[in-house]
């Protein structure tokens, strides 16, 4: 009886308020659907990497992680080029054990200074026999006014003009390791950047988003003109857009006490791709087959997109390549 009764007594409760259960239930199917939709595209590509050579920039953590252990799990030697080289080798020592690959190697770069990525590139030169993937990944957002080593605005001068001399220092290497691809990271950021030709530090008017959107347009316009600049060289380069990510780059626009943090991130935190969601654009570009014969082109979801009209600037990009060769001495 008292069973019979619990179960009236539930099914009043019930169709008392079914509109709100039929509204609740909607709501939830509505937000995972939404939030699979936000996932994005999946690299489908089982291609395998046995005996090639990839280097990868801040790999430490985040996207740039995900991809290594991507990689390395399919059979690729890993290099890991990174300024913390205690987080570099504990995430290494991570990658090997979750891909039983133990040949992931961590190499010091610190793409705020010239002439460890200057370091790093003859190292590499001088010790790897080939360099069949490099992936610009490495970068910083939205910090405050802070300079480069060598004395660039600091987010032009990681994200856009460490990464020019890197790739340029390792051309010969990854000519000659032919098929080779070199991926670039960019944003969605890009969209409303302008490259100031006049003022390429921001000295005279310097805002933390101005300038990361100023370095996201310089990858995209540095891949169209890379793209000319090694037509028929086997060589082939791609940027992208990973999506918004949980990663550390937010790390500068997060306020300092961990509660408040947490208060303001878990809204956002449920949307943004994870790690692994935002890597797969990038992982990709890096192995996909049927992308052998493009060059020059960005991506986001895992398939071509249009960045914005000043990405399609050929005249741009032609003249920010003379610039970027100007200041990191080419």
């Amino acid at each position: 009886m008292a069973v019979q009764n619990y179960a009236n007594m539930l099914r009043d409760f019930v169709e008392e308020r079914s509109t709100g259960f039929a509204i609740a239930v909607a709501a939830g199917v509505g937000l995972v659907t939404l939030r699979i939709w936000l996932a994005g595209g999946v690299c489908r590509s089982r291609v395998r990497l046995d005996g090639k050579t990839v280097l990868i920039t801040g790999a430490n953590t985040g996207i740039g992680k995900e991809t290594a252990l991507d990689l390395a799990r399919r059979g690729a030697r890993v290099i890991i080029a990174c300024r913390d080289m205690s987080k570099a080798d504990t995430a290494a020592e991570d990658i090997r054990q979750k891909s039983r690959n133990r040949n992931v190697v961590v190499k010091k770069l610190n793409l705020a200074s010239l002439q460890s990525v200057r370091q790093l590139a003859k190292d590499i030169e001088e010790n790897e026999k080939r360099l069949d993937i490099l992936i610009n990944n490495a970068g910083i957002m939205m910090c405050p006014k802070w300079t480069t080593e060598d004395g660039f605005e600091m987010q032009f001068g990681v994200n856009h003009l460490g990464h020019f001399l890197l790739t340029n220092c390792l051309m010969d290497l990854l000519k000659k390791s032919a098929p080779s691809r070199i991926v670039n990271v960019s944003s969605l950021a890009h969209e409303q950047g302008k490259i100031h030709f006049d003022d390429i530090n921001l000295d005279r008017d310097y805002t933390p988003l101005k300038s990361y959107q100023q370095s996201k347009l310089a990858n995209i316009l540095f891949t169209r003109e890379l793209a000319v600049q090694l037509k028929g060289t086997g060589v082939t380069t791609y940027c992208l857009h990973p999506g918004v990510i949980r990663t550390e780059l937010w790390r500068h626009k997060m306020p300092t006490s961990t509660l408040l943090k947490n208060i303001i991130s878990l809204p956002f935190i449920v949307f943004m791709k994870t790690p692994w969601e935002g890597a797969q654009t990038t992982i990709h570009c890096a192995v996909e087959e049927s992308l052998a014969n493009d060059s020059g082109l960005y991506y986001s979801d895992c398939a071509p997109k249009k960045p914005a009209p000043q990405a399609q600037d050929d005249q741009a990009a032609k003249r920010l390549w003379e610039l970027s060769s100007s200041m990191v001495g080419l």
